[in-house]
């Protein structure tokens, strides 16, 4: 059973063998966008001080952060204790082979291994988009052009990934770009029902198949018939429903409650979980056979805090859905500043959260720019570079957020930052003693 996860595979599709051919890591965003190293030798290191082999000026990268070890013919990147971690193709790992396409982020730095001869090839695909679900960065892209290969086929998906990454979204991006497109798309929540409920919800029941049932009642899998049933949440799916639900896949049909024939089932099945459904079959909270029948497929959407580069574009195609919601014939656009605070905050909330935070600055009353004084809001919890601000965040913390991105942005020109501020060259030496940023 092939099992394709973003964080195990990367999605390379390349024909490219990292022992046959020399690779290279280029840059791809943060400060020093652009650099590359060929990648030879027995062994490199990556960090901000100048005795490694690639020097990078990002300041959330340790200082000696990663190396690379040749070894037998290819190459191991291996975590150096940094104190943000390694990412690999959007798992943090200590330890693994590196493969030519792999995704690499160090803090905000993002690197691409990829063949020296073809550096722009072998980056991941164009496209930004699947669907409603949008991403630039290239594990997201990565994402989309496999997605693009599994959708018309009728292969079963896993869809995992933190709360409010989008999960339901793709699921329907999927059954549209599938032969099913014509034919409904139910979602049933496995959460949503007391396990008495479960079985007639899943299965259908007929009239008097138990007290209060007064009526027929088509379940989930009937009204999916020909097209997609998206299993949102499938780890909290009750345990005694487990064997049924297996039985109901492999056999393909459904009985409902109370009734003598079975009907023959054309649906196909997308599940989604925000829990490692590894440890829930681990713990037997979930059936590993269950769990083997669903995961023929199984694809990891990373959070936002793992694909910063995407914050910008979401951010934007979602003033414009929301801009249309609030009656605006044009979007407001993004001050730059803003975009820095919402590009180091962490969204633990995902894309969701990003929404209400946007849906909230047009509420109330943000028209033309989205400036940062308008994400100002009692409960939020926002992010400078150096760390968490707390709830009831004052309009000087906003104020100083704004004027230490600007700075960052800029080098530290002063001139340049109060022009993008849209103040004074003299108030903003002002600001900067006043909030110690001078």
């Amino acid at each position: 059973m092939a099992e394709l996860t973003i964080s195990q595979t990367g999605f390379n599709d390349t024909a490219f063998e990292p022992h046959r051919q020399q690779g290279q890591l280029v840059v791809t965003s943060g400060p020093d966008k652009g650099s590359s190293i060929v990648v030879e030798g027995p062994v490199l290191s990556i960090g901000t001080l100048t005795d490694n082999s690639l020097s990078l000026c990002d300041k959330t990268v340790s200082r000696h952060h990663a190396e690379l070890i040749e070894r037998k013919g290819h190459y191991i990147i291996r975590d150096l204790g940094s104190t943000n971690g390694t990412i690999v193709n959007g798992q943090r790992i200590t330890e693994t082979r590196l493969e030519i396409g792999a995704v690499i982020k160090l803090g905000y730095t993002q690197l691409s291994y990829v063949p020296c001869e073809q550096k722009r090839s072998a980056l991941p695909v164009e496209a930004v988009k699947f669907g409603g679900v949008c991403g630039s960065s290239a594990q997201m892209r990565a994402l989309f052009r496999m997605l693009e290969r599994i959708a018309p086929t009728e292969a079963t998906i896993i869809l995992e990934g933190e709360t409010g990454t989008g999960k339901e979204v793709l699921a329907r991006a999927i059954h549209e770009k599938s032969p099913r497109a014509a034919h409904p798309f139910v979602v049933f929540d496995c959460r949503a029902l007391a396990d008495t409920m479960l079985e007639s919800e899943l299965m259908g029941h007929e009239k008097g198949a138990f007290p209060g049932a007064t009526r027929g009642r088509a379940g989930v899998f009937e009204r999916a018939q020909g097209g997609t049933l998206f299993l949102d949440e499938i780890c909290e799916l009750d345990l005694a429903i487990q064997p049924k639900l297996l039985r109901l896949l492999e056999n393909r049909e459904v009985r409902r409650m109370g009734a003598e024939d079975s009907i023959s089932l054309d649906v196909r099945i997308i599940a989604s979980s925000s829990c490692d459904l590894d440890e829930q079959v681990a713990a037997g909270r979930f059936r590993k056979d269950l769990f083997y029948r669903l995961a023929v497929h199984r694809i990891v959407i990373p959070p936002l805090r793992q694909r910063r580069d995407d914050i910008a574009l979401l951010a934007s195609e979602l003033l414009k859905k929301l801009a249309a919601d609030y009656k605006m014939r044009v979007p407001p656009r993004i001050a730059a500043e803003t975009c820095d605070i919402l590009t180091a905050h962490d969204w633990p909330g995902n894309v969701r959260e990003l929404r209400n935070v946007l849906s909230r600055a047009l509420s109330l009353g943000c028209r033309t720019i989205l400036r940062p004084e308008d994400l100002l809001s009692h409960g939020d919890e926002a992010r400078s570079g150096s760390g968490r601000i707390h709830a009831d965040i004052s309009l000087e913390q906003i104020e100083k957020i704004a004027i230490e991105q600007a700075l960052l942005r800029r080098n530290g020109d002063i001139q340049k930052s109060a022009k993008a501020l849209g103040i004074p060259r003299k108030a903003l030496l002002e600001k900067t003693k006043k909030y110690g940023l001078s």
